[in-house]
């Protein structure tokens, strides 16, 4: 066989599995015909025209193994590494880029529970309630939170999430630099499923709140059925999952779910976190708030092409508070037209997002009252 001779897309993917299981299972190549596909082999895994492929590949071998590396021989393991490593860049764009696309699903399942996907419940419910399965988000009882959030956005004492603190329940480590990147860090990768299952950094109720609790004081008696039903699925879906970790293999499910779920969920609370936090935005006790006053406490930011991957949740999200049943391709229009008529209030922001993300984070420690009104509240940072 003349290695040089072949073109990648030659090199027919059965091959490559027949070579592979030929290792794993311990036969005994022909000299000649392991040195030919091993050279084969590491010609197309250090091809830079075919990484994709190239971690397709590793995925299949992943499946193959069971993800036990112990069985391989050190020379495949060698070579595995060196692919790995070699496509490094490329596997974190494509973690970010999946990541990127669950949240553009994940949108169409929050209009579910808005009611502007479909003109029919039963069609919003189902489809909501399939994809928050699919992405182990509580359906039914966020949307009964998240309702909550918009019917009282931006009041100090009534909304339900990103509730800011006093200056009193401010901890030290948050106005130094380490003690924001680490909050930062933890916040990024655990606050959703923290607010999912503990009531993190959401609104304080008299006694413990979940989403996954029947019982939680955020939802009415009446909806605790749908409740149940949803951490049945849960379950379902959990096993669905161990399942494929059986046949595929526990790192393949990793790289093809875990991962980019966690890169979906760092997404949602970046967004979310600069919707609602800016020096410009007030926040309000019972004697100055009005719903007109909080839905407009918020503001815009430019997510390039992104924006239309995440359905122009970044930059229309006044306007979703205005009108949260109005379908997400309407948004923009409908923005556009609002600018003029809200002129000061409308609040846009186009700071790099690494740089606004850092700049809220040290600049949004606590609230105070204002000193002209004592019911508006404004972020401050001095400890």
């Amino acid at each position: 066989m003349d290695v040089k001779a072949l073109s990648i897309f030659e090199v027919h993917s059965s091959l490559l599995r027949w070579t592979i299981i030929q290792v794993i299972e311990g036969s005994h190549l022909k000299t000649t015909d392991a040195e030919c596909a091993t050279k084969v082999y590491c010609r197309f895994v250090f091809d830079d025209a075919h990484t994709v492929t190239v971690f397709l590949l590793l995925l299949e071998i992943m499946s193959l193994i069971k993800g036990d590396f112990r069985c391989l021989d050190p020379s495949v393991l060698l070579l595995l590494a060196a692919a790995f490593f070699k496509i490094a860049d490329t596997l974190l764009f494509m973690f970010v880029a999946m990541g990127c696309v669950f949240l553009g699903v994940w949108v169409i399942a929050h209009e579910c529970g808005h009611h502007a996907f479909s003109d029919y419940q039963w069609v919003n419910d189902t489809v909501g309630l399939v994809i928050h399965f699919a992405l182990m988000v509580p359906y039914f009882s966020w949307k009964y939170s998240h309702r909550r959030h918009h019917s009282n956005i931006g009041s100090i004492e009534h909304d339900e999430v990103f509730v800011p603190n006093p200056k009193s329940e401010i901890e030290w480590y948050l106005n130094n630099s380490p003690g924001r990147v680490i909050t930062l860090a933890i916040t990024l990768v655990l606050g959703w499923p923290l607010y999912l299952a503990i009531n993190a950094s959401g609104r304080q109720y008299d006694r413990f709140a979940s989403h996954y609790d029947p019982y939680c004081p955020s939802w009415y008696a009446r909806e605790r059925l749908q409740i149940y039903i949803f951490n049945v699925g849960v379950i379902v879906t959990i096993y669905v999952l161990y399942h494929s970790a059986l046949a595929k293999g526990l790192a393949w499910l990793i790289c093809i779910y875990v991962l980019p779920l966690l890169i979906l969920n760092g997404i949602i609370v970046f967004i979310t976190y600069l919707h609602h936090t800016h020096t410009s935005l007030p926040h309000y006790d019972s004697s100055e708030w009005d719903w007109l006053r909080g839905a407009l406490a918020a503001v815009h930011r430019d997510y390039g092409v992104l924006n239309k991957v995440f359905h122009n949740i970044t930059n229309t999200h006044v306007v979703h508070h205005l009108f949260s049943k109005m379908p997400h391709y309407r948004a923009v229009e409908a923005t556009e037209a609002m600018k003029p008529i809200l002129g000061e209030y409308y609040r846009f922001d186009g700071s790099p997002l690494y740089k606004a993300m850092w700049r809220e984070a040290k600049e949004c420690l606590y609230v105070e009252p204002d000193e002209g009104s004592k019911g508006v509240f404004w972020y401050k940072n001095k400890i």
